[in-house]
């Protein structure tokens, strides 16, 4: 098959040169599912609301449907189906059960994209370097030899084809402000039911000896985290625009700071945030708790507190 031979080709081109690229390709697939989001959330407080909101909702809509697909593929890493493939450094441990679509490359993708689109007229240059990113991900998943090229090709159209939808979607919405709850109500539900999908459909169950090839438990409380972030896009979004309406700070001067401090509580968060919420609520629903706080807090609590203190400051 032409894509394990791809892998193999460079999982060969590794051992040539001696794993020299392994670390870097590992830190940038890392930083894509912890860190990155940062980025579009501190846009969004302090740059352009709008189209922060634009790449942080394309980010969470990608990762739910990408949940979605995967649970319902079901297809096998690479190793499993040819044991010639030997993932790279450490990055086996962190590429757990299924392949397709690649989660990495669908977090990346939108967000990466996203900016790419916001900032194509003002900073062209950075416009250029957001879609390199996003390619650099992308490829990182096939040099660690843990996805296929289908598996990311696939993500990277799933984040395109949302950041298209999202943009006609937000296009229309400012058009028609009173049909946003409507649409906000609609992905609720579908995300209900795509939870109860994942919990409730049938699984493969393939053992070698006695140990189960891929557990489907592990995978629904990825799933589980991933349609949070969505619900907690929705929930966040509605309180926002219904309650709170912040304004933008900047990011440099005095108002910016309550921005920094934010980034600064939520890389808190997304550190230490699963582990402190698993054992209270479990593998499943403390994936989704977790992920929950963490849009919600980037939405709609931490833009209260900028509105509030920078109105002391004003």
């Amino acid at each position: 098959m032409l894509d394990i031979e791809y892998l193999l080709l460079l999982q060969r081109f590794r051992e040539l040169i001696h794993d020299a690229l392994t670390p870097f390709m590992e830190w940038i697939s890392l930083f894509a599912v912890t860190y990155l989001v940062l980025i579009p959330v501190m846009y969004y407080w302090g740059c352009s609301k709008k189209k922060g909101l634009y790449v942080m909702g394309a980010y969470c809509y990608t990762v739910a449907v990408n949940a979605v697909v995967k649970l319902t593929a079901c297809v096998y890493r690479p190793w499993i189906r040819d044991s010639r493939v030997v993932p790279a450094g450490d990055a086996i441990r962190t590429a757990t059960g299924y392949s397709f679509p690649s989660g990495h490359t669908s977090t990346a993708g939108p967000i990466g994209g996203g900016l790419a689109v916001s900032l194509k007229k003002e900073k062209k240059p950075l416009s250029v370097l957001c879609m390199i990113f996003v390619l650099i991900v992308a490829f990182s998943r096939n040099y660690l030899g843990v996805h296929t090229p289908q598996d990311v090709l696939a993500a990277l159209l799933e984040s395109f084809i949302v950041l298209y939808l999202m943009r006609r979607a937000m296009t229309y919405l400012g058009e028609h402000p009173e049909k946003e709850n409507s649409f906000l109500l609609i992905t609720l539900i579908m995300c209900v039911l795509a939870i109860l999908y994942i919990t409730y459909k049938p699984y493969p169950m393939v053992y070698i000896g006695e140990k189960l090839l891929v557990d489907p438990q592990k995978m629904m409380t990825d799933g589980f985290g991933d349609i949070a972030k969505l619900i907690g896009f929705i929930a966040g979004r509605y309180v926002e625009k219904t309650w709170i309406h912040f304004e933008e700070t900047g990011l440099t001067g005095k108002k910016s700071v309550p921005a920094w401090v934010g980034a600064a509580v939520m890389a808190a968060i997304i550190k230490w945030g699963k582990g402190l919420l698993t054992p209270v609520f479990g593998a499943h629903w403390g994936s989704f708790v977790n992920s929950f706080i963490r849009i919600f807090f980037a939405i709609a609590v931490w833009p209260l507190v900028i509105k509030l203190l920078n109105r002391e400051k004003a």
